[in-house]
């Protein structure tokens, strides 16, 4: 289905492998206690997986040209910016849901479980349909020309998850206990299974994560068509957003000119992707590019005052 992909079945076997392991580990062994992850911890976790994600890059170089290794670290920061917005949306969700510091990690974990299982049935799903209809391509430039418009436009829009028809109609569903602030998603009460406020939270964490990705995963594919480079770097993205959340929880609110420079990566990947039968924009120009917006726009946070 997929004739250019580099992806073997033993390749991707080893790279979910390799993640199933990674998590395990956070799980089982760093964060067997539930506690507050401070701010030092976040910010080593932030480098492993930079570094984690240079390695596998590397690897890319070596076994498969430099050419396949441009594209997945192209594709990496794309989709590492476009995260970027999640954490705002987290921030929010914790709030409404009143999740307290020590659990929050314990919501992204299991978080991030479901996002695999989404983004591989997103990508497989996008890779097969832009096999098969070559105009699908301009279908996704278009989605993320409008999104990026939209978020420009919307950038100081409250977000409001209690208004999600999902999460209202699983608290109307679903028999609930408001009141528990305990570990547990799901629990027992009066001899019979009841929900907790934390699994509220988990499922907008999902639904949040699968709206980024009908953004995001487009945008990465204007880069590459490979269905294993566009995992890779979408996952690698992923494992990272955790401790940069935690990294950053306290200070995002600082980088107000960030949506508008996500805005400009939606719209340049989109008009890329509308315009590559005409034009070609190498690979390395792109990353420049996106780069260069992100940080042109947290440089710009930084330093122009707050009216």
């Amino acid at each position: 289905m997929f004739e250019h992909s580099i992806g073997s079945p033993l390749l991707w076997a080893g790279f979910l492998v390799f993640v199933l392991v990674m998590l395990a580990l956070d799980l089982g062994v760093f964060n067997r206690k539930v506690h507050v992850i401070s701010f030092k911890e976040s910010l080593v976790w932030s480098v492993v997986w930079v570094i984690v994600a240079g390695i596998f890059a590397g690897g890319v170089h070596w076994f498969f040209g430099g050419q396949a290794a441009l594209e997945f670290v192209t594709g990496y920061v794309i989709e590492r910016a476009l995260s970027v917005d999640n954490l705002f949306v987290f921030l929010v969700i914790f709030q409404y849901f009143a999740v307290r510091a020590e659990l929050q990690h314990r919501v992204l974990f299991w978080g991030i479980i479901g996002a695999l299982v989404m983004r591989a049935i997103f990508i497989l799903a996008g890779g097969a349909i832009l096999a098969a209809f070559s105009w699908a391509m301009y279908v996704f430039g278009g989605i993320l020309v409008v999104t990026g418009i939209k978020l420009f436009i919307q950038r100081d829009e409250e977000t409001h998850p209690e208004r999600n028809p999902v999460v209202r109609l699983i608290a109307k569903v679903l028999p609930m206990d408001p009141k528990h602030q305990g570990k547990e998603f799901l629990k027992r009460l009066d001899g019979r299974w009841v929900f907790t406020p934390l699994f509220l939270a988990l499922v907008t964490v999902e639904i949040s994560d699968v709206v980024f990705a009908v953004d995001s995963i487009p945008a990465v594919f204007a880069v590459t068509r490979d269905p294993f480079i566009v995992f890779t770097s979408n996952i690698f993205a992923i494992l990272g957003l955790r401790a940069m959340y935690f990294m950053l929880a306290g200070i995002m609110d600082s980088f107000r000119f960030l949506r508008i420079g996500l805005a400009a990566v939606l719209v340049f990947v989109g008009v890329k992707m509308l315009v590559a039968e005409f034009l070609h924009i190498p690979i390395g120009l792109s990353l420049g590019l996106v780069a260069g917006l992100i940080a042109l726009s947290i440089l710009a946070s930084v330093v122009i005052p707050k009216r």
